[in-house]
């Protein structure tokens, strides 16, 4: 049994099929059909069976994949932080974000990053969801990944940083532009601009409301968003108002045409980081994190978090 033949049936119970593996490996299925045989011997016991369209893992095959797939990706990293410790004070730090996060939560410590660790490599890889950059730690292509903090994940930790004020985003000249305040039970009678369907804001936000007895939540706009930005920025053309959180460093005075009214009877909105094992970080990703969070020192922040 050897690491290659443990990585081939990861990935033949994923793809459920031979030829798609070899192909992908570009060897010949024979190969591949070898590779499991042999984890078939060591076991003692079959380990994928045919179907109609391919293969699928038996219910010991689904044990071992479940246990391989956890030992790969951590191996996989451990393998990229020893290549990063052989390179000394380099290395490289690959972090998971949102669309926009790195403008919003990372462009001074990625300034000040690079100042104090110039041969350290940064790698951003954009993802649509926390559920994406969930899998990003997971199968360790990344050590960092910034994401809304949601329900607890099996193998990630969620680690707060800063809470974010939910607000109502309008035009300046909306006459909700002129209020102090908007209570959570008056979004019941404003047609506003929701967040992305399933996105865990949306669903803390959905929570906060039903919890309050607020009453339904009207139905949103006809146009959908896929991000934060992008609710602002249909607010401020005027289409609609649009409740999200507010961002740090976001200042009205970049917006002229745009009002944020706070909401502040909802518990504000928690991100932060997401990895495997933070004292398994390497130094260099330890430091990029501390250095995110000392530059988000001083935003606002929920009871309980962290800057």
């Amino acid at each position: 049994m050897t690491l290659d033949d443990l990585r081939a049936f990861v990935a033949v119970c994923e793809a459920g099929s031979l030829s798609a593996v070899a192909r992908d490996l570009g060897c010949t299925q024979s190969a591949v059909s070898q590779r499991i045989k042999r984890l078939e011997r060591a076991a003692g016991i079959g380990l994928l069976e045919r179907r109609p369209r391919g293969v699928a893992p038996t219910q010991a095959g689904r044990i071992l994949h479940r246990a391989a797939a956890d030992g790969l990706s951590g191996l996989e990293l451990a393998l990229r932080r020893l290549a990063d410790l052989r390179a000394g004070d380099g290395g490289t730090v690959r972090v998971t974000t949102g669309a926009t996060t790195v403008r919003h939560f990372m462009s001074d410590a990625v300034v000040a990053f690079r100042a104090r660790h110039p041969h350290v490599n940064l790698e951003f890889q954009t993802e649509s969801s926390s559920r994406r950059c969930f899998e990003a730690v997971a199968d360790g292509s990344s050590e960092l990944a910034w994401i809304t903090i949601g329900p607890p994940v099996r193998g990630i930790e969620q680690h707060p940083v800063i809470g974010l004020p939910w607000v109502l985003a309008v035009r300046a000249d909306d006459p909700l532009a002129a209020r102090e305040r908007i209570e959570p039970e008056e979004l019941a009678g404003i047609r506003h601009i929701r967040l992305p369907e399933n996105s865990t804001s949306r669903m803390r936000l959905d929570g906060h409301l039903s919890h309050r007895d607020s009453g339904p939540v009207p139905p949103p706009s006809t146009t959908s968003v896929a991000d934060w930005d992008t609710a602002l920025l249909l607010a401020e053309l005027g289409v609609g108002p649009a409740v999200v959180p507010r961002l740090p460093g976001l200042r009205t005075t970049a917006h002229p045409a745009l009002r944020l009214v706070p909401i502040a009877a909802l518990p504000p909105l928690a991100t932060g980081w997401a990895v495997r094992q933070w004292a398994a970080l390497s130094p260099a990703a330890v430091a990029f994190a501390e250095t995110v969070n000392a530059c988000l020192d001083g935003e606002e922040t929920a009871p309980g978090v962290r800057p």
